[in-house]
């Protein structure tokens, strides 16, 4: 029962695998394809990103440039909006697209959006907790040898604390997808809204944010396929010392 355990597991991994892969190269391909094609309005993405702050009150915010491609990010406690070097000088569909998305994200902070709010919420847990998981589910089986006379359940608790922890990943990525689709949503309608793509350009920041979506989309069932391998292993450990 193991084995096929650990071979489902496997086979659930591998998928994971090539839908991380699929979604890495659709969104390579979508930011290629329409950085080719410059906007009308003609303005950069940090111009786009600066434009879209001052038109809904955001000030205090800094734009600036980092290496690499498609490597932006908003960094709340810096207040800055890290733009890649193929976003941030660009005018191209596909570079406005991506700083207004990351303009999305300064808007959900502004406005207390929800989801953002919690996902801000769920950093520190997530990093105690992908540090604290084994060592507590290792630290469960020392105490189901060594005081199962004492407590005969307090490993298993101990074990599944570390797995309950482990989770807190699972959680951030669950939380993480309707946040960044959030954000796609608003760069759209700011972008149109401010004038800075025509209608009929949307459609293609639409793609290259929808494919960037799909990236996200893979962390989360990889997240889910590597918690629930987690919890197998602790609850079949325990199972077969009860057993035995």
């Amino acid at each position: 029962m193991y084995l096929q355990d650990y071979f489902l597991f496997m086979l659930a991994l591998v998928a994971c695998m090539i839908f991380s892969g699929v979604a890495s190269a659709k969104v390579r391909s979508a930011f290629t394809k329409y950085d080719k094609v410059k906007s009308r309005s003609g303005i950069t993405g940090c111009d786009a990103a600066m434009r879209l702050m001052r038109m809904s009150g955001v000030s205090g915010i800094s734009v600036g440039c980092v290496k690499g491609k498609l490597t932006d990010h908003y960094h709340p406690t810096k207040n800055a909006v890290n733009l890649s070097e193929s976003t941030y000088g660009s005018s191209s569909v596909a570079a406005i697209a991506v700083a207004a998305h990351e303009i999305g994200h300064v808007m959900q902070r502004k406005e207390g959006y929800a989801l953002y709010r919690l996902r801000t919420a769920l950093v520190p847990v997530v990093n105690i907790g992908t540090n604290l998981a084994m060592p507590l589910v290792l630290l469960g089986l020392l105490l189901d040898v060594f005081v199962m006379s004492v407590d005969s359940d307090l490993g298993f608790y101990v074990a599944m604390l570390g797995v309950i922890l482990y989770g807190g990943s699972m959680i951030f990525a669950l939380v993480t997808l309707p946040v960044e689709l959030d954000a796609s949503r608003r760069a759209k309608r700011m972008l149109l809204d401010a004038g800075i793509l025509y209608a009929d350009e949307i459609p293609a920041a639409g793609e290259v944010l929808s494919a960037a979506a799909l990236t996200y989309l893979a962390s989360l069932l990889t997240s889910i396929v590597y918690f629930l391998r987690f919890l197998f292993y602790v609850l079949s450990i325990f199972g077969r010392r009860r057993n035995d």
